[in-house]
């Protein structure tokens, strides 16, 4: 589970202990969505990757410097009204929201909440937010190709003051090179917005000329480029080759530029394959279902009847783990945001969903109520609380560095550091005997993260077992995943990474990477 990602608590756990709330708390539909720009790899010199005046005059266009419809009333009383460039308010949106993410380490997710994210967001439509998220997502995805292209596109450095230079360039590289947008109209509106912003006002002749002469030299330019290499942040991307070897790297990465399609849990009463038709899903091995996403969650078949939620078809592999729970005191630590809840509970359980974070346990029991499942939903810190009685079994999703959820979260890469890995091994450690500790004798505990990173996952569980802490592996069979051998490792854990399950349909291929291993109380 992602460390401060809206998918679960944050990193350090800390907060408030002790607050139940009620699994069928009223609360409108909710969509189930189980997750400073690092350098990418193989990015070229210690300059800053845009820096150079590449000419003078705008020459794109003729749209007036004016903002987005929600901005255009600050004018003077009884003057004109500014004219608007087409397409300049979710541009606008689409530079503030990246800023936010690469320069003031903000989740995309928040950002783009329909409650609370950001302003210029929620004032869009919604035909424009599914542009500005078509926008930010291959700018985040394609992160590390577009900072190369920008560097070799200027010469000498700017001053640091220059507004949002950057983020207007690769918003505008983004659409000119991998979105069916036209060349002339990315251009302009990019003038427009360096234009309408104080600080990148006098870079508007840069902006023009470093997208012209993209334009002019692209097939060179990306000829010239190795975009799986450069699409991770370095250090990540060595990381990956030193765990899984060259290629799997090349292909974990790989898997990352790619847009997922959508991944449906059924109720275990519902037939898939009807579901699949109604849907126009593929059923998945393992019984998701996967479309490629068509207009809003919310608007789906069977999303307000309760009959599905949102869940990669790998995060809905560790719960199978448990085996029938039916009856059993089972408990989801870091539930939030409520798939495996509602898996456990569907199921049968007798369920207590545990997390930090009010706000987000908020949403588990919006989800609950559309799913009308009955669960205890708890409000406590994992480092601090102490069950009343111990559970038959445990599902401890850890916070992690959700390295393994870049397909769905391509923010993901560029927030972390190679420090935080460590900061959240030391927190997984603590956790994962603190939960051990809540079982009955011949109790079962799945540990699992969303991490790639084997600190987080393969080397958590070496180090618990080297204890000798009275607890045993219990292996887990390829029969109980669907009889997908590749998931299993030697030692008996699963393990998925995101270039699984490749596809011709690149929206129908992969998996989150996911890593889960199966723990029985002994003595």
């Amino acid at each position: 589970m992602s460390a401060g990602n809206g998918q679960t608590g944050g990193g350090d756990r800390r907060g408030q202990p002790g607050q139940k709330k009620t699994g069928r708390a009223n609360g409108g539909p909710n969509r189930l969505d189980n997750r400073k720009g690092n350098r990418p790899h193989g990015a070229g010199g210690g300059k800053r990757p845009f820096a150079q005046k590449a000419g003078t005059g705008t020459g794109a266009g003729k749209g007036a410097n004016a903002g987005s419809a929600a901005d255009a009333g600050a004018q003077r009383p009884g003057a004109r009204a500014a004219k608007v460039t087409p397409g300049l308010p979710v541009r606008r949106a689409a530079v503030a929201v990246l800023g936010k993410v690469v320069h003031n380490n903000r989740m995309l997710a928040s950002e783009l909440d329909a409650v609370n994210g950001h302003p210029l967001y929620r004032a869009l439509a919604d035909n424009d937010r599914a542009l500005l998220r078509a926008i930010l997502g291959v700018a985040l995805r394609r992160r590390g190709q577009i900072s190369d292209l920008v560097e070799k596109l200027l010469d000498r450095p700017i001053p640091e003051k220059t507004g949002r230079v950057e983020d207007i360039l690769h918003v505008a590289i983004a659409q000119i090179l991998f979105l069916d947008v036209a060349d002339h109209a990315a251009v302009s509106v990019a003038v427009d917005e360096a234009g309408g912003d104080r600080m990148a006002r006098p870079y508007k002749g840069l902006v023009n000329a470093v997208l012209r002469r993209l334009i002019r030299e692209r097939d060179t330019l990306l000829a010239d480029q190795d975009p799986v290499a450069l699409n991770a942040p370095g250090w990540l991307f060595q990381r990956w080759r030193d765990t899984y070897g060259a290629e799997t790297a090349r292909a974990i990465t790989a898997a990352h530029m790619e847009e997922p399609g959508l991944d449906l849990t059924l109720k275990p009463a519902e037939n898939a394959a009807a579901w699949a038709a109604r849907l126009g899903a593929q059923v998945l091995p393992t019984g998701s279902l996967r479309l490629v996403e068509a207009g809003r969650v919310e608007e789906l078949d069977g999303f307000s009847e309760g009959t599905w939620w949102v869940q990669d078809a790998a995060a809905a592999l560790p719960v199978r783990l448990l085996g029938d729970v039916a009856g059993l005191n089972v408990a989801d630590l870091c539930a939030a945001p409520g798939g495996k809840t509602a898996q456990l509970a569907a199921a049968g359980a007798k369920v207590t969903a545990v997390d930090i974070s009010n706000n987000r346990l908020k949403r588990v029991s919006e989800n609950m109520a559309r799913l009308s499942l009955d669960v205890e939903i708890l409000a406590a810190d994992l480092g601090k609380w102490e069950p009343a009685a111990p559970f038959d079994a445990i599902l401890l999703d850890a916070p992690c560095t959700a390295t393994g959820t870049a397909r769905r979260h391509p923010d993901m890469p560029w927030l972390k550091r190679e420090s935080d890995i460590a900061t959240l091994a030391e927190i997984q450690g603590r956790f994962l005997r603190r939960a051990l500790s809540w079982l009955k004798p011949g109790g079962v505990l799945v540990y699992c993260t969303c991490s790639l990173e084997p600190e987080e996952g393969e080397r958590q569980i070496e180090a618990l077992l080297a204890e000798g802490a009275g607890v045993e592996r219990v292996p887990i069979a390829s029969g109980e995943i669907a009889g997908l051998d590749g998931l299993v490792t030697a030692s008996g854990d699963l393990r998925t990474l995101p270039c699984h399950w490749p596809s011709d349909q690149p929206r129908m291929g992969g998996l989150d990477g996911f890593f889960a291993s199966r723990l029985k109380r002994v003595g």
